[in-house]
């Protein structure tokens, strides 16, 4: 599966309210404040917890390390990648 995001993009994402499965988001890292992550939202645990995955599994650190993640670490969705503009696109769910 090709990544959502490719090195070097630059996107844009807004605040997120209810996230679906398949999209991609923001969140903060549970175990290191202030770091942020980009990651797809896989699932929504019983509880509300979020279950989320890089699109590059061999390479990623996401809930396959640290868990499942409180909603309240979800920071926004990503909507836009705009940098470069040769790779311009809208991203979605998958």
């Amino acid at each position: 599966m090709r990544p959502a995001l490719e090195p070097g993009e630059w996107a844009i994402a807004v605040r997120a309210g209810a996230a679906a499965p398949g999209v991609v988001v923001v969140l903060e890292h549970p175990e290191r404040p202030g770091f942020e992550l980009v990651k797809r939202l896989i699932d929504v645990a019983p509880g509300g917890e979020l279950w989320v995955e890089g699109d590059a599994e061999d390479a990623s650190t996401d809930s396959r390390t640290f868990g499942a993640v409180a909603p309240g670490q979800l920071v926004g969705r990503v909507v836009l990648v705009y940098h470069p503009w040769r790779r311009a696109r809208l991203v979605g769910r998958r």
